[in-house]
């Protein structure tokens, strides 16, 4: 009976997976919540809060496609999204909206748009559209798409207005369908409206790997002008169109289909009739920044922009993983790219450098908001004497983090081909931990990778029934994500700002990287720069708060 009785005890051992700091340690536990681990360093099994209010998150549901809105009128952002939730309903994505002054502090609207009343109705669900001011007539328009698999025009582009931005008029007298102008009567969607260089409204339809444009005096009649096509055979969604001192730029997400690229890129010209051939010949017209136009890594997307005549900012979704623990979660990305549809609004700053090519930069509004001071204590190390990192598997672990973070400091390479890295969730126990690994592709070109590093030790029943330690490696790269490349700065000083809102996190490198990611478990765990050979130096190291 007693050799029964261990039997069932080693094959519930098996079963967990034990983690040696933490007993028999899932993510679902951790440190008893209601000591005060603030000395410690031992993995947190921690959760989101319910809403997000700097990378805003509704506390119920979920942000899609976002379309801001600068309101001359209010002085102030408006963002429109599409609506999320875990079970939608016969009609769905209705566009919610938030306000904001600065990107980061938000307002919400409620329910802007409501989806139609039966699926009868062509716009029984939303799709992506824009909102526009027409000083001519004093209305607010929005253009969106009216979605319908039940009808033979499944996607149609309408429109609603109002006076105020508070009540809205849908306008069922008007509608324009794609196969009356020859394009798909399926992909017909995401309209987005602009003054061109003639004066006149002009709007940008995406449709099968075509893009059609129509013009208007009035933004009531529309006439068809023609189409241009897209990246190859690639389809490319969310279209937005806006001039910046000099240059017309074409920002557009590429595409959600694709998995293997899935990021959202831009064109430039100096015109927008320049703008439109530049995707006639994309790899002769492709931004002279070296990254094909790419701003931010997959986990950023559905991106457009807004501006108050002094600054633009972009916002996109961040999207959710699934799984059941935290590190089933961080490595959810799918084979080739992010698996969810919707999640956190995250803004960055357009930076438009001198040559026209553009980055995404901090959002100031958000570096202010961060503004509470925290003591930086070191609290593991290997290989750091004073303030340098020397040898293989150097690092630094620093005390833990709060749910809003605003870490900052400063790397200086020893020489052109040093590696290294930032992590996030680490511990001194057994556990995996999550990594910004900084990587040198060759001498001038680096790549920003995510990886999954560490290792647990798990006790299992070998062949002849004896329980024997095997250490379970972290995954390393993980490909879903992919990554964000960039060039050697010439100095080899990296100037690195990282904030957090719960999971969402983004990080930016000396006003040329942006690099958006989703990891859970930050909050109430440590934090490491690492080496990976030869030698970095470590200064400015500090983290805020708010």
């Amino acid at each position: 009976m007693k050799k029964t009785i261990k039997n069932i005890i080693l094959i519930g051992l098996v079963s967990c997976g034990i983690n040696t700091a933490t007993s028999c340690s899932d993510d679902n536990y951790g440190p008893d919540p209601d000591k005060d681990w603030t000395g410690t360093t031992y993995f947190f099994s921690s959760t989101d809060e319910a809403g997000f209010q700097t990378y805003y998150n509704p506390t119920i549901g979920r942000c899609g496609d976002p379309m801001p809105f600068y309101d001359e009128k209010t002085q102030e952002f408006k963002v429109l999204y599409l609506q999320e939730y875990d079970n939608n309903g016969a009609c769905y994505h209705p566009f919610w909206g938030i306000s904001t002054k600065d990107g980061a502090n938000y307002q919400s609207l409620g329910e802007v748009l409501p989806t139609g009343k039966s699926t009868q109705e062509a716009d029984a669900s939303l799709g992506t559209g824009c909102a526009v001011y027409n000083e001519t007539d004093g209305l607010y328009y929005i253009y969106y798409t009216g979605h319908n698999v039940l009808l033979e025009n499944v996607e149609v582009v309408m429109r609603a207005t109002s006076s105020d931005f508070k009540t809205w008029t849908k306008d069922n007298t008007w509608m324009l369908k794609g196969a009356d102008y020859g394009y798909s009567s399926v992909d017909f969607r995401d309209p987005q409206i602009f003054k061109a260089e003639d004066g006149l409204w002009h709007m940008v339809i995406v449709s099968n790997l075509k893009f059609a444009e129509f013009k208007s005096e009035d933004m009531k009649n529309w006439e068809h002008v023609g189409n241009f096509p897209m990246i190859w055979d690639r389809m490319c969604e969310c279209p937005d169109i806006f001039k910046m001192g000099d240059y017309w730029y074409f920002v557009y997400s590429e595409a959600y289909r694709t998995d293997w690229s899935r990021k959202v890129k831009y064109m430039m010209a100096t015109s927008w009739e320049g703008l439109k051939n530049c995707f006639r010949d994309p790899g002769a017209n492709w931004p002279k920044d070296g990254k094909e136009g790419v701003l931010d890594s997959r986990a950023f997307y559905a991106g457009k922009t807004a501006s108050n005549g002094t600054d633009r900012y972009i916002w996109g979704w961040c999207p959710f993983r699934s799984g059941t623990t935290i590190h089933d979660k961080n490595i959810n990305v799918g084979a080739e790219g992010e698996p969810n549809w919707s999640g956190a609004l995250v803004c960055h700053k357009i930076m438009q450098h001198a040559d026209g090519t553009l980055t995404l930069g901090e959002v100031p509004g958000i570096n202010a908001k961060y503004n509470k001071e925290q003591t930086v204590s070191v609290m593991s190390s290997n290989g750091f004497t004073g303030n340098t990192l020397s040898g293989d598997d150097a690092y630094v672990m620093y005390n833990r983090l709060g749910f809003h973070n605003h870490i900052s400091f400063t790397v200086t390479t020893s020489n052109n081909w040093d590696k290294f890295g930032i992590s996030l969730v680490r511990s001194t126990d057994h556990d995996y931990y999550y990594t910004m690994v900084v990587n040198p592709e060759n001498e001038n070109w680096r790549k920003v990778n995510f990886e999954q590093e560490g290792y647990r030790i798990e006790r299992h029943l070998n062949e002849k029934g004896e329980e024997e330690e095997v250490k379970v490696f972290g995954k390393g790269f993980i490909a879903g994500i992919d990554g964000y490349g960039f060039s050697r700065p010439e100095d080899n000083t990296y100037k690195i700002d990282i904030y957090t809102d719960n999971s969402v996190m983004v990080m930016y490198v000396n006003d040329n990287v942006c690099y958006t990611n989703r990891i859970y478990g930050i909050q109430k765990n440590c934090w490491s720069i690492n080496n990976y050979g030869g030698s970095v130096t470590i200064s400015d190291v500090k983290v805020r708060q708010y």
